[in-house]
């Protein structure tokens, strides 16, 4: 497992004292990164700043109980990513997930939506997609989560997580065709 670095450490040390300027090279170090994680998330900016925020304030909160033999980058992403679902829970109150029988499954075989796309274009047809399709698609083909675990975050069915997911990425290839054709 890698070890933090020295800079880190000596951060995170400050961090825990509640040093401001240890707090703001930690989020220096760390925000443009985490920003574009919470950009996948959000609808719009504003959001992705937001739950950058909130994510940020959760870090400084609880830097003490970090595992100083694990990756802080991981473990700061981690709190990211539940920020953003909880962002989700409390401003968007009504999932826009849709009815399972409107999903057509799309093909299991073909070629993964994300290594056609860069980093830019996937965030604009993310954004595009439906929020409850956005969020399961992000949980599911970029956290790694399974959908049991994604429909308990959530509290929608499992079925409804694998409609959902399956129902981004026929639109992601959907429009992935439309720009390459």
């Amino acid at each position: 497992m890698e070890e933090i670095d020295d800079i880190e450490n000596e951060l995170i040390k400050g961090c825990i004292k509640g040093n401001r300027k240890s707090q703001e090279e930690l989020y220096k170090r760390f925000a443009p990164k985490m920003y574009t994680i919470c950009l996948s998330y959000a609808s719009d900016r504003d959001g992705a700043m937001d739950i950058l925020q909130d994510g940020f304030i959760k870090v400084f909160k609880n830097i003490s109980k970090f595992n100083k033999d694990g990756v802080l980058e991981a473990w700061i992403r981690r709190i990211m990513v539940n920020t953003a679902i909880d962002y989700y829970r409390k401003y968007k109150k009504e999932m826009a997930f849709l009815d399972s029988t409107d999903i057509q499954l799309a093909d299991q075989g073909q070629e993964s939506i994300m290594s056609k796309l860069g980093l830019e274009d996937l965030l604009s047809h993310l954004n595009r997609l439906p929020e409850g399709a956005r969020m399961v698609f992000n949980l599911y083909a970029v956290e790694g989560y399974n959908h049991r675990e994604i429909a308990k975050k959530l509290n929608v069915s499992e079925g409804t997580s694998k409609s959902q997911f399956n129902r981004a990425r026929t639109l992601l290839k959907e429009w992935i065709g439309a720009v390459e054709g």
